[in-house]
């Protein structure tokens, strides 16, 4: 099986690893990648020749999606199936259905890992997927392949996914973003409670800033979500002073 991938930044080098295990992987990015897609035993291609893939994957910022699905649309094939892998669903599964031709096939997924996470294994981790258009029997083939490789399928709606994802992932990285402007660091005089702290701080410190400002801008729950946590801080904070 020929799966297609385009872009080859932190996640799409990690699921380049553990794909390249299984198919022949095609990889279009707009850098020179080639040695190091290369030495996964993957090829580097052009855009077009990733498009001809029956499953294509893209691995862009949120934000050059819908550019990039627009550029896409005419070079696919009939039932080719894509793949997304955005942090925000909603969003993501409209770009597709609007701009995609109706003979292709739709997959949301959100991988809830990423590359420090699951550097070393991807057995036990989770991944979110929303079927859009595509046949049952392809749908549980990919969600077999899935489990069969350690992760833990969880279905959704792209809307529960963003109602969920705004308070488990977007609160995470709001708080780890707040405490590196905090510069908060590692004390010797410390508790385990400021310990996991640093660990949410750790967590999102590798990840770009237009990560945070996409899961922020296109999350329609995000806006709700930030304003509520941060009123009951205030609340906290007026009780505090009282």
């Amino acid at each position: 099986m020929k799966v297609g991938m385009i872009g080859f930044g932190r996640l799409g080098r990690l699921i380049a690893k553990n794909l390249s295990q299984d198919a022949d992987l095609l990889i279009y990015d707009i850098e020179d990648y080639h040695n190091e897609i290369e030495a996964l035993g993957a090829k580097s291609a052009q855009l077009k020749e990733v498009c001809t893939c029956p499953i294509v994957i893209p691995f862009v910022p949120m934000s050059a999606l819908e550019n990039l699905l627009k550029e896409m649309a005419p070079l696919l094939k009939e039932d080719t199936l894509i793949i997304d892998v955005c942090s925000v669903k909603s969003m993501p599964v409209k770009w597709m259905k609007d701009i995609l031709p109706d003979h292709v096939r739709l997959l949301g997924t959100h991988p809830m890992f990423g590359p420090d996470s699951a550097k070393n294994t991807l057995f036990g981790r989770k991944i979110v997927t929303c079927p859009v258009r595509l046949p049952d029997n392809q749908y549980q083939e990919i969600k077999a392949y899935l489990e069969t490789h350690g992760l833990k399928v969880i279905e959704a709606t792209p809307e529960e996914h963003d109602q969920q994802i705004a308070h488990s992932l977007l609160l995470t990285h709001f708080l780890g973003r707040t405490l590196m402007d905090f510069e908060a660091k590692s004390l010797p005089i410390d508790t385990k409670g400021y310990r996991r702290l640093m660990k949410i701080l750790e967590t999102v410190e590798n990840d770009s800033w237009q990560l945070f400002e996409d899961m922020n801008k296109y999350n329609p729950y995000a806006e709700e979500t930030r304003h509520a946590f941060m009123k009951s801080m205030a609340t906290i904070n007026d009780k505090v002073q009282q």
